[in-house]
């Protein structure tokens, strides 16, 4: 029988605050963590269904779920309830959702009275293992992803792990697609892992999935304290973004999905232009769908292609491009938009 987990508290410092992260933690602990300050609990109508009995301890703000409503419309309406709520410099708002909800919470309380303090109890495997670590919050524009944003650290990092039991498969599928992304750019060991076990086997396995969220915050959180800002390597986290970002909307697919193409396309790319001598993309499609996650996709060339050319990686008349050297090793590539566009109908 498995013991219950023992929280504990990890601290990564960034250049204007240090984020605690607490690991196997539990949401009765939220005001201790929290300092006891006068918390607001922000989430979508889909986590709030699973859980209203637990949240209900604070007062509640909801929104519909689903990446649709990650707009202007909803940050104002949130606004609005800070506003009734009488939210002030001594509130914390705590986002506890997927990464719709981490995005838009750090966002309104980047806006909110110019700053308010916030932190996230991350529900989905994409949003413990990405969202909801490394200062990034924004919302779309039409079908540009996270066009308007702002890059600013939480003050906490919650991570219940009992709010899985109720995350469907599909979901859990979709986290996996940043797992492997961190894999391929960062741990050649973990994508051998990763290559080892199976979803089930991290459904199954409580201390096996703690073990693999903390490896990838732990991943992602050092990437991000050493360049907070993107000058350098946290551009590499871009690995399968950038097409992933542009089909994204345009076909209304989960962002797992999304990215996994992007990951598949930038492997292609990297062969198809043979800039890096990269030979093993054909390893990771296999890992993509061991995981159940797409690798191909039948789309308007051009209208991604038109969507691409707006991505916050151009520079000029190019695209900064994540490839790979080899699994575990990536490296930033300028590509022209003219080559680009050559080789995008082979590639994706």
């Amino acid at each position: 029988m498995l013991l219950k987990p023992i929280m504990h508290k990890t601290e990564y410092t960034f250049s204007t605050k240090t984020v605690a992260c607490y690991f196997d933690a539990d949401l009765s602990s939220l005001a201790q963590a929290a300092g006891n300050k006068n918390i607001i609990i922000l989430t979508d109508e889909n986590v709030y269904s699973h859980h209203a009995a637990r949240l209900n301890a604070y007062p509640v703000i909801r929104f519909p779920a689903g990446e649709e409503h990650k707009n202007q419309a909803t940050v104002d309406q949130v606004i609005h309830e800070l506003i009734k709520l009488g939210a002030n410099k001594d509130s914390i708002l705590i986002g506890v959702g997927g990464g719709v909800v981490t995005d838009i919470t750090g966002y309104v309380a980047a806006v909110y009275m110019r700053g308010m303090q916030f932190g996230f109890v991350p529900t989905s495997i994409l949003a413990m293992v990405d969202a909801a670590i490394g200062g990034k919050n924004g919302i779309d524009v039409g079908v540009y992803k996270n066009m308007v944003g702002t890059i600013r650290q939480p003050d906490l990092i919650f991570f219940d792990y009992s709010f899985l039991q109720s995350l469907p498969v599909k979901e859990w599928v979709n986290g996996f697609a940043e797992i492997i992304k961190h894999a391929c750019i960062k741990d050649a060991l973990l994508f051998s892992i990763l290559e080892r076990y199976s979803l089930h086997d991290y459904q199954a396995d409580k201390t096996l999935i703690a073990d693999l969220i903390e490896r990838n915050a732990a991943i992602k959180s050092t990437v991000v304290t050493a360049d907070e800002f993107e000058k350098g390597d946290r551009k590499l986290l871009n690995f399968g973004h950038t097409i992933g970002h542009a089909i994204e909307n345009l076909h209304q697919i989960p962002h797992g999905h999304a990215v996994s193409i992007g990951m598949v396309a930038a492997c292609n790319l990297s062969e198809e232009l043979n800039m890096l001598h990269f030979e093993e993309a054909t390893r990771i499609v296999k890992l993509l769908a061991k995981y159940h996650l797409p690798v191909d996709l039948e789309t308007d060339h051009a209208k991604v292609f038109e969507v691409l050319k707006m991505d916050k990686k151009r520079r000029d008349e190019g695209v900064q491009f994540i490839l790979l050297k080899r699994i575990g090793e990536a490296e930033i590539v300028y590509i022209s938009l003219a080559d680009l566009e050559k080789h995008f109908k082979e590639i994706l």
